[in-house]
């Protein structure tokens, strides 16, 4: 039975319990009011009549967020996932809420901190130079939701909660922003006036073979084959089995250098993060892409240069076997590529894109390329999931219903053709303009590549470049 006790103007629930090893423990818990404290007593004596008595290892947020990171997150996260999480912990957690008592929080508590949260000054978090937003936003208290829904289910699990008060909590509406691409036209005249042959390189590469910022920057010679015959056949290609990866001494040393293949020295004592080469994050990313001749023929060129480079520079050439090096062959940071980019596009007034865009744009010309083989496209890209291809076919097709209207306001509302038939002599007239193909030429492939309009553009680009 539980008793209730004043002490120095507040009120103690004092009862007892077993602990795991089967010992009597005797356990004070302090309120500021007698009527909490009565509450409190009623609901010990109603669970202790159930037998589900559950004394709380944990008294704040913060012991159950150290406590959840040592015995899941270690388990858990990868180095980039543990240097998030972390950053979100020390900036948006612990300052605000960290000293609240477990039993204090519920899903009521956790709206009123979602909505203080969107007047809160937004911090960087890991990898960024600066917050994007100014005040915490909608995707980071989605993050922040995660993160705590996490936690209160391995409370509830450990039995230090009864129930997890995220589950039913409302989070503020969020909505991802479209990414700007580039249209062929613009990705042509980019490579042709970047005079940059390391980002000229990236770009094709990242465009060509889908890549991600990581993947490009760990790619290693041993997994590309632009060997003669390869490329003859058209079956040159990089396998992309790591990734590069700018992670935290901290997280490295806590994780057990879990993941990492390679780990290159250290820029310096004081620098508190470490280059290296990791496992990607899905085994879905694992994966071989076939790359066109003249992205082939790039790769062959770089490895020239790097092997002049070497020549010249002897033992003091650091040589790592990556692609994408700097002159003295140390790994070339994703940031120094989208630096580049940035200049690329401020010199040139280009259509402001992110580098991760040249990823999405790939992926959408794939798919209008091979007529929607979504599968194919997925095997390109590395994506764990299939929707995440789907979502950029999607976005493909409402393209063609925008088309749609625009033929049916000609048509009917512009009363140009309100009774449309087959026009026989046209279509007589269109088959007598009959186009010879060489043989060897698959008819089916070209039909689909004339019959889009975007790689007509890429073609008449390129057409015009040759008669210049």
């Amino acid at each position: 039975m539980a008793s209730i006790k004043e002490r120095n103007g507040k009120y103690c629930v004092i009862y007892t319990y077993y602990d795991e090893s089967g010992n009597k423990k005797q356990k004070w818990e302090t309120y500021p009011t007698k009527t909490e404290a009565k509450k409190r007593k009623k609901e010990l004596e109603y669970k202790g009549s159930l037998g589900r008595m559950v004394i709380p290892k944990c008294r704040t947020l913060n012991e159950l967020l150290e406590e959840y990171v040592s015995l899941y997150g270690k388990d858990r996260w990868t180095m980039s996932t543990y240097q998030r999480n972390k950053s979100i912990i020390a900036n948006y957690i612990t300052p605000i809420i960290g000293e609240t008592k477990i039993r204090d929080i519920n899903t009521r508590f956790l709206e009123f901190y979602y909505k203080k949260l969107q007047q809160t000054p937004a911090v960087p978090l890991h990898g960024q130079k600066k917050a994007r937003t100014e005040f915490v936003g909608p995707s980071t208290i989605r993050d922040i939701h995660k993160l705590l829904s996490s936690c209160f289910k391995q409370a509830v699990k450990w039995e230090q909660m009864e129930k997890n008060p995220a589950q039913y909590a409302t989070v503020p509406k969020y909505k991802a922003t479209e990414r700007a691409i580039w249209t062929a036209e613009t990705l042509m005249h980019a490579t042709e006036v970047c005079e940059d042959e390391q980002l000229k390189l990236a770009i094709n590469l990242a465009f060509a073979a889908s890549l991600r910022i990581g993947e490009l920057c760990g790619l290693t010679w041993k997994c590309v084959d632009i060997s003669p015959e390869a490329i003859e056949k058209g079956e040159a290609y990089i396998y992309i089995d790591k990734e590069y990866q700018r992670v935290s001494k901290e997280a490295v040393k806590v994780l057990g250098g879990k993941d990492i293949l390679f780990t290159f020295p250290s820029e310096s004592r004081l620098c508190k993060t470490v280059r290296v080469l990791k496992r990607p994050k899905t085994d879905s990313s694992v994966r071989k892409v076939f790359i066109p001749k003249t992205v082939a023929k790039m790769l062959i060129h770089q490895k020239e240069e790097q092997i002049k480079m070497k020549e010249i520079l002897g033992s003091e050439y650091q040589d790592y076997d990556l692609v994408m090096a700097t002159p003295y062959g140390s790994p070339v940071d994703g940031q120094s590529i989208r630096s580049k980019l940035d200049r690329l596009i401020e010199d040139y007034d280009l259509p402001d894109v992110v580098f991760h865009s040249l990823r999405h744009t790939s992926v959408t010309y794939k798919l209008k390329l091979n007529g929607g083989d979504i599968k194919a496209v997925q095997g390109d890209s590395g994506h764990s999931q299939i929707n995440m291809v789907t979502d950029v076919y999607s976005h493909i097709i409402d393209e063609d219903r925008k088309k749609n209207a625009e033929l049916f306001e000609e048509a009917f509302y512009g009363k140009k053709n309100l009774n449309p038939q087959i026009n026989e002599q046209a279509v007589a007239g269109k088959a007598e303009k009959t186009l010879t193909v060489p043989e060897g030429v698959d008819t089916e492939l070209l039909a689909k590549v004339l019959g889009n309009p975007e790689m007509v553009a890429l073609l008449s680009s390129i057409a015009k470049t040759m008669k210049e």
